[in-house]
């Protein structure tokens, strides 16, 4: 009897605290499932427009666009492999206007994952660029004269320091002629 008593007890200690126990967790869950989206939201739109004016600029090779998009401490993973901090982004500034000088780009398909100061953006870069005949090199390349268009994935992590967004991590791959299908 004295068993019943307390197997009871303890059934109805349980019955009696699991309204609290399950009404303190799904409130918490539920209003963070809104804040998070919310978030998401909100800054998705700022920092797409932030890829898009980067890119756009881009091949202007002003260093300041560059010193503004990308942090001090960046850890830039180019699509050949090759891991770059922000001086060596900053030295390569005029290489790139040498050798793609009619490049543009742009970019489309993007994902933005929001968490609080920092955000994970992904999305495809495309390149077009017309090889110029500026050195002999281009000069027997069949391709010279003609317009090229590159596709590359790009996923960049944004941290927000002082208010101002800015790139901590860089990873850009190089999608395969056929689309990246097999």
């Amino acid at each position: 009897m004295r068993f019943m008593r307390r197997r009871n007890l303890r059934l109805f200690a349980v019955a009696a605290l699991l309204p609290f126990m399950t009404a303190n967790v799904s409130p918490q869950q539920g209003k963070a499932a809104p804040a998070a989206v919310a978030a998401e939201n909100d800054v998705t739109p700022l920092l797409t427009q932030m890829v898009r004016d980067f890119l756009r600029a881009v091949p202007d090779g002003r260093r300041e666009i560059f010193d503004a998009f990308f942090a001090d401490d960046v850890i830039y993973t180019r699509s050949a492999g090759v891991t770059v901090n922000k001086a060596e982004i900053l030295r390569n500034i005029d290489v790139r206007a040498v050798n793609e000088p009619n490049a543009a780009y742009e970019a489309d398909e993007f994902t933005v994952h929001s968490y609080g100061d920092m955000a994970v953006v992904n999305f495809r870069l495309v390149q077009h660029n017309e090889l110029v005949q500026h050195n002999e090199l281009v000069q027997h390349n069949e391709k010279a004269g003609k317009p090229e268009t590159n596709y590359f994935r790009n996923t960049g992590t944004f941290l927000k320091r002082n208010g101002k967004w800015q790139v901590v991590a860089w990873q850009a791959t190089k999608v395969p002629e056929n689309g990246g299908r097999q």
